[in-house]
């Protein structure tokens, strides 16, 4: 329920928003992940747990946690640290002050993210004569914070003296609505555009300045580009570990940080020259002061040749390859043919952000909705009702791993219910693959992630008809046998008139080797296998480049 309305506040940029009720026991519980997964994302939602009895005659009720040493703790005390404001209304009234508070939050660039009100069964029904005023409605609108003159004037000479400067573009240029701005901004002088996860989409697949996904998960491209820099203007973005090579790509000595951002609390990341504001009046306001800052024709030409190089090895890894089992590019390439106008993505966890990241065409700033923040299994096809409901003129397709696809699966039945219908693409690679090269790339072994691995005995490794499964669940669903029937298999989802799955088996073992950068996982500094003790040496050398 809270993916869902989670992801329909994203798909709406953060100008509508949702609440979810639940009992105050598993209810509750269940939905602290969800929270969490707003709160890392910045993302508002209102979540209205049952709590116990504010008079506690029949304690301990139903479902109640209790506390031996402080009866005033519940289950609902969990949500403490993933709400940006939480509060339990013990009397009617309170609610007086802390709904307007919560909407403030709710509704504020800087501090959005979940609310949490607790509301104990027995104060549920109690009556209060609430004055007619506080039921009127309400218009919040969107505040444009502008940033600091004298800190426009600064960031506006540190543009005009970069002779190499590369933009990231984050999340916090959907929610301004500076897309457009962006795009202007980019060609006018000249300076390629890198996105982060949240950020993908700002400029089109397309777009001359557009270089792709930048990180761990970046396009060659982005990277090369990144490290070769002079200057990277961040916009709207919390500079995450996936995004700056965990601090060796973004941050380095002979590059200085420009951070134009909202939120006080993300400007100072990496040692930033900090542009407290609104992005999209950010941008506008820096126009007028780089007038006549002329283009480096250099840095385009070696934007042009890398954006191009990157383009031709992007098309290789997605064009189908002949063996036996196609790998997540080679799916993700036949989908994108299918769904590139009119269409939006959905994904969440796994090895599929990462090929999605880099590979998926986006080609406006709706088509691409990728929860990686949390990185949450279980949320894609939950999300997917959330950004069908918000855009429901668009074909949502939601590509899952089986992994979560197992996770949180209920949703089919509940979109079909809803007649909210989702295309969504599952990737049987028979196991927890992501995980297995993880643990492989580290110098261990694959250990209980992979079905044909982990099982000793044939006949004890699982077998699962997922196509049988969806189908239970309301949804029309087929497997294809290889990528020859893909295609076909997609367009009958598009005209079906409810919710379709299309299963598809996949390589465990191949992922996009082109791209990427270094992703600090630490690995045993003493072992006894040679290859942990190679991965070791190789980790530190890495950390010793810091």
């Amino acid at each position: 329920m809270v993916h869902a309305a989670v992801a329909y506040a994203k798909a709406k940029r953060r100008l509508r928003m949702m609440a979810g009720t639940t009992s105050i026991g598993p209810g509750a519980t269940n939905m602290v992940t969800a929270a969490a997964l707003a709160h890392v994302n910045r993302l508002p939602v209102l979540l209205l747990p049952g709590d116990t009895f504010a008079n506690r005659l029949p304690d301990p009720v139903l479902q109640q946690l209790e506390d031996f040493s402080d009866p005033t703790i519940t289950a609902n005390d969990c949500f403490r640290p993933v709400s940006r404001y939480w509060d339990r209304i013990t009397r009617p009234e309170q609610l007086l002050q802390s709904l307007p508070h919560a909407m403030s939050v709710l509704t504020d660039p800087e501090e959005c993210g979940p609310v949490t009100l607790a509301l104990p069964q027995d104060v549920q029904a109690e009556a209060y004569d609430f004055p007619e005023a506080f039921f009127a409605a309400r218009i919040h609108k969107q505040v444009r914070q502008g940033a600091d003159q004298k800190q426009m004037k600064e960031a506006a000479e540190f543009i005009r003296n970069a002779s190499r400067p590369l933009i990231v573009s984050g999340g916090g240029v959907h929610y301004s609505g500076a897309a457009a701005e962006l795009a202007d901004f980019a060609a006018r002088h000249g300076i390629p555009v890198a996105e982060t996860q949240a950020g993908k989409g700002s400029l089109p697949w397309n777009h001359e300045c557009n270089v792709g996904s930048i990180g761990v998960t970046g396009t060659s491209a982005a990277n090369r580009l990144a490290l070769d820099s002079d200057l990277i203007i961040a916009i709207g973005t919390r500079l995450q570990d996936f995004i700056s090579g965990s601090g060796l790509l973004l941050g380095r000595p002979d590059c200085q940080i420009l951070s134009i951002n909202i939120a006080r609390h993300d400007l100072g990341k990496r040692s930033a020259v900090p542009i407290r504001g609104d992005a999209c009046r950010s941008l506008q306001e820096l126009k007028p002061l780089l007038t006549g800052r002329t283009v480096d024709a250099s840095w385009m030409s070696q934007v042009k040749q890398l954006k191009n190089e990157w383009e031709k090895a992007a098309a290789a890894v997605c064009a189908p390859s002949g063996n036996k089992l196609p790998a997540d590019s080679e799916v993700i390439g036949i989908v994108n043919q299918h769904f590139l106008e009119n269409s939006t993505v959905v994904c969440a966890a796994g090895g599929l952000p990462g090929e999605l990241h880099k590979l998926w065409r986006a080609s406006d700033a709706k088509s691409y909705h990728v929860e990686y923040g949390y990185s949450c299994m279980g949320y894609e096809i939950a999300g997917g009702i959330g950004v069908k409901m918000a855009n429901p003129r668009r074909d949502v397709v939601v590509m899952v791993g089986d992994g979560s696809y197992l996770m949180l699966n209920s949703e089919i039945a509940t979109s079909v219910a809803l007649n909210q219908k989702l295309i969504i693409v599952v990737l049987d690679n028979h196991g927890f693959a992501c995980i297995n090269r993880l643990q492989t790339s580290l110098g261990g072994k694959g250990y209980n992630n992979l079905w044909d691995s982990s099982y000793t005995e044939a006949d004890r490794v699982p077998s699962i008809d997922f196509a049988q499964h969806a189908a239970s669940l309301g949804a029309h669903a087929e497997k294809v046998d290889g990528l020859s029937g893909l295609g076909d298999a997609l367009e009958r989802a598009r005209k079906c008139d409810r919710t379709s799955v299309v299963v598809i088996d996949t390589d465990p073992i191949a992922s996009t080797e082109a791209g990427g950068t270094w992703w600090d996982v630490p690995v045993a500094q003493v072992s006894e296998n040679r290859d942990v003790n190679e991965a070791s040496a190789g980790y530190q050398e890495k950390q010793g480049a810091r």
